[in-house]
């Protein structure tokens, strides 16, 4: 998600502009494009994002289901609005988390082109795994407790809402540490995961308008003299960054579900570290059903939402100026 955000922000350019209101300025539009571009990208595909949680971490419920009868069945179980369960609180987080991606994703840019002299595309791959990082680091808390949240059926309810889910995590997992349990995968499946995305779309976009600026290429409607990519160009080179990192992170992704929802799970005290969970999830369901369990959903996930974060990012960033 935030993931979607990370993809758009190849295209931000490092010119900040010469007086520090002007850099002030620059920083809070691209803060507000990535921002918004996250929270659409996310709500457009939240039922699936609650079905994917509870199918990775076996909830009892629906754990006999496949995605579409999972995605049938909560409304019967729950109600409509049991798809978007947890979804406040992921936008609470979103927003934060595609802000200070894109930020962080052009200022590692900048600082390795210029002043450790790493351009090409590498510098994509370093620059989107650092901000991946950095966004993660500050936002993981409001994951947390979207995870739990999320991970609640009704007449089940541990939490009454995002404040309770806060007050109760602190006072009964261990203070502040206890939003951090599962940071570790989440850092080291979001480092490759991000890093991948920009690569691969950052690559893809210069490629295509180097080579086939015609078929693939328009001029920005606020800024003629920028080349960027057609629509639906950035759909397919998005979509396709997203299949590839995807798919390599996946299982660090399973693995920090499980972390994250801890003492909910029945088998909780398997899962206290990295290596132990992904051994326990690989030896108890396999590759496919433990592993890799959820996947084709996250390819399902991947199409709209990479629609819905580049139109957005690409209208805000034209609304905003930012060409």
């Amino acid at each position: 998600a935030g993931r979607m955000a990370s993809v758009a922000a190849v295209s931000t350019p490092s010119v900040l502009g010469n007086t520090p209101a002007q850099k002030d300025y620059y920083v809070l539009r691209t803060l507000t494009a990535g921002g918004v571009a996250a929270c659409c990208a996310k709500s457009s595909i939240a039922p699936l994002d609650r079905v994917k949680i509870l199918l990775q971490a076996q909830n009892p419920h629906y754990k006999h289901l496949g995605v579409f009868s999972t995605l049938t069945a909560i409304p019967k179980k729950e109600g409509f609005l049991g798809l978007y369960k947890g979804n406040g609180a992921m936008m609470v987080r979103i927003f934060p988390y595609g802000a200070i991606q894109f930020m962080a994703f052009d200022a590692y840019s900048e600082l390795l082109r210029k002043n450790l002299g790493i351009s090409g595309h590498i510098h994509r791959l370093m620059a989107g795994s650092m901000a991946g990082m950095t966004a993660v680091i500050c936002t993981y808390p409001l994951d947390m407790v979207r995870a739990r949240l999320a991970f609640q059926v009704k007449g089940e309810h541990r939490y009454t809402g995002i404040a309770n889910a806060f007050q109760t995590i602190y006072l009964k997992e261990g203070g502040m540490l206890g939003f951090y349990r599962g940071l570790t995968p989440t850092l080291i499946g979001m480092a490759p995961y991000a890093g991948l995305s920009f690569f691969t779309f950052g690559t893809l976009k210069s490629l295509g308008l180097k080579h086939f600026p015609e078929m693939l290429g328009r001029p920005s409607s606020d800024n003629p003299d920028v080349l960027v990519l057609k629509t639906y160009v950035n759909l397919l080179c998005g979509g396709f960054a997203g299949v590839i990192a995807q798919t390599i992170s996946y299982p660090l992704d399973v693995a920090r579900r499980r972390m994250q929802l801890g003492g909910v799970l029945p088998d909780s005290e398997k899962c206290v570290n990295l290596t132990k969970t992904l051994q326990y999830v690989y030896t108890k369901y396999g590759i496919k059903k433990g592993l890799y369990r959820g996947l084709s959903l996250n390819y399902i996930r991947c199409v709209p939402s990479q629609a819905m974060a580049f139109t957005t990012y690409e209208f805000m960033k034209q609304v905003l100026y930012l060409n």
